[in-house]
């Protein structure tokens, strides 16, 4: 046990503890609490100039703020936006626009979301409640440190003319006050890591700490392959990460200087790089995505750290903390933001008012200044948190691959990505459907990362699974597809994250997807035969 780890981490509880038992009493009482959120935004917003616009005024209730103020895409917020650029306040809130963080789409940088305080304690909010109730399930997590992955910058970023700051120093920044400084406590590696410019250096720097830190407990990544891809590159430079662990790493910067630790890499070198769970002995519990297309990676993590527990986060976007991992349910983060959602008929429904096994797109209303607020983020409500409906997302609703008029929708592909590999269990490292040549093959391919052998049935399979789309299947009748291919690649996510930096994403941006709407996949990754 470390014991400044142990003591943070037990501050931590103590102060999450509050609004821990506050979300669990509005479980009871849904409509309430979420009614008062919204009187409190329009009564806060009421002299801004959105507000004005908008008569937040003579609004009294969600019915009137439904119809006085339509749903929005970032792209109609942009203007506001804009203004608080150059430097005016009360545009969208009250509240002073602290900095603007930017968030990327699914091809390239596109938002700058605007972060106030009040903001900061609406994630904080759900950010306790999950931390306690995580504590409390297993309370030998508080015992040692934790792994937080880092967003890299490079030293290329373009920069944004702004008169507001521009994104957040630390990954952690985000939640601010006493979280912030009690998460710093128990890291494993160090925020300092975010300024290393080289990818190659800042992998090896990260692996030299975590390997000075036996005792980890908790490891807190977006998607599940950034996991996987931490484990091939400790395989691939283990003979030179011992000889870094036993003399030191030096990078010329006391906060980026790891010293020597021969005890350790003797340790470690007896055990070697392929049983990690030997490594991280105490690893407790693993918190990565685990819906929609990442679902498929969780077994390589699981099978790495079998003691470990894997458990699935809740959707969380820059703009917006949605669902909560709670226990084994994800419900709605209640106490954090205004939220309504609209049916597959184009209803819009209050967070009270939904139906279980239904399907919905996510809209939310936040102290940050998005008012009905589209994310694009679909859900199917799961069952229930006492009044609090449990979630699960199902995919972006705005990735559409439409060539042809095939209207291939993400949430769809994961689907049968899921489908298929439940029928071929072939654990793929990356999977990815893409229109690879639209000029002249006409044609989609699955590019697939894996060790087994594919069968030899799994494309003609995969072509039925994507025929349940009847746009798909017309465009094949027409001639105006061909069928599916499945093309077998080596290096996957590396070379699927390298185009996105090259487009202009952060590393800690980028996640794999089910379906790119990019074409001339082929020209970036490496193919092995079938």
């Amino acid at each position: 046990m470390t014991v400044a780890a142990a003591f943070a981490n037990a501050a931590w509880l103590a102060s999450s503890l509050p609004e821990w038992r506050r979300f669990r009493n509005a479980s009871s009482k849904i409509e309430e609490t979420q009614r008062g959120i919204l009187a409190t935004y329009l009564a806060r917003a009421a002299g801004t100039e959105f507000g004005k616009q908008h008569g937040f005024s003579g609004i009294g209730c969600w019915e009137d703020y439904a119809e006085n103020v339509p749903a929005r895409s970032y792209d109609d917020f942009v203007p506001w936006i804009e203004k608080i650029k150059a430097g005016d306040q009360r545009v969208l809130t009250d509240d002073r626009v602290i900095l603007l963080e930017p968030s990327s789409g699914s091809s390239g940088p596109e938002k700058l979301v605007p972060y106030t305080r009040t903001l900061q304690d609406e994630f904080r909010r759900a950010v306790a409640t999950w931390i306690a109730q995580l504590f409390l399930e297993q309370w030998r997590l508080m015992g040692g440190h934790a792994y937080w992955s880092l967003t890299p910058k490079f030293a290329d970023e373009a920069t944004c003319e702004s008169a507001v700051p521009v994104g957040f120093d630390e990954d952690t920044a985000y939640l601010g006050g006493v979280a912030q400084r009690l998460i710093g406590t128990t890291l494993a590696t160090r925020p300092a890591l975010r300024q290393i410019g080289s990818m190659d250096t800042f992998w090896h720097a990260t692996l030299l700490l975590l390997l000075n830190c036996r005792d980890l407990r908790l490891i807190s990544v977006w998607h599940p392959s950034y996991v996987s891809i931490l484990l091939d590159q400790l395989v691939e430079r283990w003979p030179d990460l011992m000889h870094d662990l036993e003399h030191g790493y030096r990078l010329g910067e006391p906060e980026l200087d790891i010293a020597a630790n021969p005890t350790a890499a003797g340790e470690l070198s007896a055990i070697g790089p392929a049983d990690p769970a030997r490594i991280w002995p105490n690893l407790g519990l693993i918190s990565c995505w685990g819906d929609a297309h990442a679902a498929a990676h969780i077994d390589h993590v699981r099978a790495a750290f079998p003691a470990a527990r894997v458990q699935p986060k809740g959707l969380v976007a820059t703009e917006a903390f949605v669902t909560l991992p709670f226990g084994d349910a994800h419900p709605l983060a209640v106490r954090s933001h205004f939220f309504e959602f609209e049916d597959d008929n184009g209803y819009v429904h209050p967070a009270w008012g939904l139906e279980s096994g239904r399907t919905y797109a996510v809209i939310v209303t936040t102290g940050g200044g998005l008012y009905r607020y589209r994310l694009r983020d679909r859900v199917q409500v799961e069952g229930y948190f006492g009044e609090v409906p449990d979630l699960r997302f199902l995919g972006k609703e705005d990735i559409v691959s439409d060539h042809f008029g095939e209207k291939l929708s993400e949430p769809f592909v994961a689907s049968v990505l899921r489908a298929l590999f439940e029928r071929f269990p072939v654990a793929p490292r990356f999977a990815m459907l893409a229109l690879d040549d639209p000029l002249r093959c006409a044609c989609y391919s699955l590019f697939i990362e894996c060790d087994l052998t594919l069968p030899v049935t799994m494309e003609s399979a995969l072509e039925d699974e994507l025929r349940r789309n009847p746009h798909y299947e017309l465009c094949v009748r027409l001639g105006q597809l061909n069928a599916v291919r499945i093309r077998r690649i080596d290096g996957g996510f590396d070379k699927f994250s390298k185009r996105m930096m090259d487009a202009g994403m952060r590393l800690g941006d980028i996640k794999p997807v089910a379906l790119s709407r990019l074409g001339h996949w082929s020209g970036y990754f490496v193919e092995k035969s079938v």
